[in-house]
């Protein structure tokens, strides 16, 4: 870990420098943070697919992606099946009882998830390193690839030293059993899971390429024309999975957002867009659905979106336009929610429209005139 050219001065360090024009405005404050915004939770209960039934047979393409909430990704791959940033629990958080919550149960239990070949862990944020998800896996034999330092984590918690493989930006790891290839490519993040250990281990976005088909995953990431370098040295892929949600002004160096992730899209190259790291928790003042409606809205090609509803099994290759499922739960919150103010007026004009009484000796209500 101490050789990589990324750690210097007892830290870990992105060595593209920052883009012009990505951070904006103030940083939220806390009370913004916790307060600010408006529908940043979902009103309603969000449309869930059961996968189960999908995998029981092979994608018929070689590449099918299930989204399972936030950067939760099963991706079957050329006979190959993998498991991104698995966060299972009930909070993105370092306690049980407070934190982010999540706005939905995962579309499969973690004990339902099909056999997997391997885990990929990009770094050790909470929303991605998830440490009862983790103990959930002590008794499987599945092997974890992550980013240089995580591992740590990972033995603490209790997994085997050799289940898990560290990887510096463009190394590579092969399964034998299939020969898919990982390799840790770069991003633009920071890392650190309390106090006294930011940036203590590397956070990294993952370049997947099997016999025929390729995915990349961002992980988290800001905007970095790496992608750029990536795509030269990987080639085409024919799904890019990217960070949306949890944007803000002033996080554009961390964090994608929408917008950003287009542009990213573009840099490397890739055939269809699965937009994640949105929909599950609240991290920022945004609403929820608000990363997928951007992005639909400011997308030059439609029909290059891959935005399915949580748990279902998609193939690229055979999703012809986006499904924008969020739309009618969006329609029924304001539904729901003109009701409910209708409700109140009604009851307000009752109320002025009441004759006014007074209480009498003995209890009843007496009429002023």
């Amino acid at each position: 870990m101490l050789a990589s050219p990324l750690w210097r001065d007892g830290q870990f360090r992105n060595i593209h420098p920052m883009l012009p024009g990505l951070r904006s405005g103030v940083s939220p404050g806390v009370r913004e943070f916790l307060c600010g915004g408006e529908r940043r939770t979902p009103g309603l209960e969000l449309p869930i697919e059961n996968p189960r039934e999908a995998w029981r047979t092979a994608p018929q393409s070689g590449l099918r992606a299930t989204w399972l909430g936030h950067s939760t990704v099963l991706i079957e791959i050329d006979g190959a099946r993998l498991l991104t940033d698995p966060v299972f629990g009930k909070r993105a958080s370092p306690v049980s009882l407070a934190g982010p919550r999540r706005f939905h149960p995962p579309p499969a239990a973690l004990a339902e998830i099909p056999e997997i070949d391997a885990v990929l862990i990009s770094h050790d944020h909470y929303d991605h390193l998830d440490y009862p998800t983790i103990k959930g896996m002590l008794h499987s034999p599945v092997p974890f690839i992550t980013s240089l330092g995580v591992g740590a984590h990972l033995e603490a918690w209790g997994v085997a030293p050799e289940r898990i493989t560290e990887l510096d930006w463009w190394e590579s790891t092969t399964l034998p059993q299939n020969g898919v290839r990982i390799t840790a490519t770069p991003s633009q993040h920071f890392s650190g899971r309390g106090p006294g250990q930011g940036n203590s281990t590397l956070w990294s976005s993952f370049s997947i390429q099997g016999e025929r088909r390729s995915v990349f995953f961002s992980g988290d990431t800001g905007l970095t024309t790496q992608y750029k370098e990536i795509r030269e040295r990987m080639g085409e892929f024919d799904l890019v999975m990217l960070e949306i949600g949890a944007y803000h002004p002033s996080w554009g160096s961390i964090h994608l957002g929408p917008q950003n992730a287009l542009t990213a899209f573009e840099m490397l190259g890739g055939k269809r867009l699965l937009p994640v790291h949105w929909s599950t928790f609240n991290l920022a003042m945004h609403s929820w659905d608000d990363p997928a409606e951007t992005l639909l809205r400011l997308a030059p090609a439609a029909e290059r979106l891959l935005m399915p509803r949580l748990g279902a099994a998609s193939e690229p290759a055979q999703v012809d336009a986006p499904d924008a499922w969020w739309r009618k739960i969006a329609d029924e919150e304001r539904r729901v929610a003109a009701k409910r103010r209708k409700s109140a007026r009604d009851e307000r004009e009752e109320d002025a429209a009441a004759p006014e009484s007074v209480t009498g000796v003995d209890g009843l209500q007496m009429p002023l005139d």
